[in-house]
């Protein structure tokens, strides 16, 4: 997968996991905008890539977080990012719905 950050934790997979089953992705891709998430994509690219030589033989990795070309392929990949110190509003939006007192209504 062309991404540079891994969520590790298993409980941590195992609630994103909860959220991503109970609607997470399309509330993720409602509630930060599609024209939000496309330029995390398009950041995450630029830096993946300026980190691979140009020399390195074989084929290169392609598209965003997670290697998604558009909209919230995996709220795993975003968290991850965000936890690392990334700017990623996916993920800030992941971490506001596990604070939350109802995991996946935001409440």
């Amino acid at each position: 997968m062309p991404t540079r950050f891994w969520l590790v934790d298993p409980e941590l997979n195992r609630r994103i996991g909860t959220l991503e089953a109970a609607g997470g992705v399309n509330r993720a891709e409602a509630e930060v905008g599609m024209d939000v998430i496309a330029a995390v994509h398009e950041l995450a690219s630029v830096q993946r890539d300026a980190l691979i030589a140009a020399d390195r033989p074989g084929p290169r990795p392609s598209g965003g977080v997670g290697g998604t070309r558009r909209g919230v392929k995996c709220l795993h990949a975003h968290h991850a990012a965000f936890l690392a110190g990334e700017d990623d509003p996916v993920g800030r939006w992941v971490s506001r719905q596990l604070a939350s007192d109802e995991p996946g209504t935001g409440r």
